[in-house]
């Protein structure tokens, strides 16, 4: 399976802050937000992955990212020239999928549980169809809206409805087979002129192979696609740290945990941030 991270969101909500820099460049306490959904990816144990960046910003991703080499990552890039839609990522990773099944994250979502790992690598572990997560939420009306039967199968999925049938919604993370490239391909813009990622939801459930896995309590789910959501969430992750002392979000911990760094090599780089908590942290593991 081969990921795929959307971060050409230039962040015009955000203005002025993001005028000068991309939004997944933006720091979430002491992270770059782009750490986080690059963190999904590793503990579903997928390595290689595909970043898209707004035009004139490969050199800034490229410039912290790498080729990923530093993570036990392989990181690739493309250009998406225009916003969209979600769905237009499919479009544009699908010379890179070559075929291969396909994890797609948003690079404004944020996840965090004690069994968030367990979770990701059973739904990379699809066969067929396509796996989406829910995530409760007391008011369901401002989303995406999934409703799902005992067995985790999907039953419908709205877009902000004023009565919803369940309480969950669908965060920024899809699991996708093959097909999903076939069924992107296939899109129409939407009224707001995008390609819309429910669409390609919609036409799994109309095959009957839309798996969902409920996100029950002990899981955070946050959106940093906004001023007052990206301070939450940098709250968010400064207690969790500091409750539990374990960094959320930390690839070279996570690349080690996978078996694709050493520990000499994460060593070495908590030596060269050693003037830093974080270097601090990867000194200790």
């Amino acid at each position: 399976m081969k990921g795929i991270l959307l971060a050409a969101g230039k962040g015009t909500r955000m203005y002025p802050m993001t005028k000068p820099v991309c939004k997944p460049l933006l720091p979430v306490y002491d992270k770059p937000l782009i750490y986080y959904p690059l963190a999904i990816l590793m503990q579903a144990g997928i390595s290689d992955i595909l970043v898209i960046v707004p035009p004139g910003e490969e050199a800034a991703f490229s410039a912290l990212l790498g080729n990923g080499s530093q993570y036990g990552l392989n990181i690739y890039y493309a250009v998406q020239p225009k916003a969209r839609g979600i769905a237009d990522a499919l479009r544009i990773g699908e010379s890179f999928a070559g075929g291969d099944k396909v994890c797609l994250v948003l690079g404004d979502n944020i996840f965090h549980a004690l069994t968030l790992e367990r979770t990701l690598k059973k739904a990379a572990q699809l066969e067929s169809g396509a796996t989406v997560f829910g995530y409760w939420v007391e008011d369901p009306r401002p989303f995406g809206v999934v409703e799902f039967d005992e067995n985790g199968k999907a039953i419908s999925i709205e877009e902000k409805p004023e009565y919803p049938k369940s309480n969950y919604i669908i965060p920024g993370l899809y699991f996708y087979d093959q097909q999903a490239m076939e069924i992107a391909r296939r899109l129409k813009p939407s009224a707001r002129g995008e390609l819309e990622i429910t669409d390609v939801n919609l036409e799994y459930l109309r095959r009957g192979e839309l798996r969902v896995i409920p996100l029950e309590k002990g899981f955070t789910w946050l959106d940093a696609g906004n001023a007052d959501s990206l301070l939450q969430s940098a709250r968010t992750i400064k207690d969790i740290q500091n409750r539990t002392g374990r960094y959320v979000g930390c690839l070279e911990e996570l690349g080690l945990a996978e078996g694709w760094l050493t520990r000499e090599h994460v060593h070495e780089i908590g030596v060269e941030l050693g003037m830093t908590p974080y270097g601090k942290y990867l000194q200790n593991l």
